[in-house]
């Protein structure tokens, strides 16, 4: 936990690297999560259309990697949420 806070401090106190990392955060989420549930229901039709063949042929490969993709696009946007929340902070505290 401390671990954590050292880094959200650290994001606090530089904002230029705070403001790079979103700024990477939402580009990697927007890469991602772009067309995401187009392939998720075109892989679950393929998988319903050829059943046990369609897992063996690389249907649930192909499952498990855009599930690997979703959980990579949500630590993006998490991370993303974070520097917006320490540039939010370091701008609310100049004015105090």
């Amino acid at each position: 936990m401390a671990r954590q806070r050292k880094f959200y401090t650290w994001l606090c106190q530089h904002s230029l690297a705070s403001f790079l990392l979103l700024t990477l955060s939402f580009v990697v989420f927007g890469k991602l999560s772009f067309d995401i549930v187009h392939l998720f229901s075109a892989n679950a039709e393929y998988l319903l259309d050829n059943g046990w063949i369609g897992l063996v042929e690389g249907g649930l490969q192909q499952l498990l990697e855009l599930i690997f993709s979703a959980c990579a696009a949500m630590a993006a946007y998490m991370l993303f949420k974070l520097c917006e929340q320490a540039l939010l902070e370091r701008l609310r505290n100049r004015h105090d």
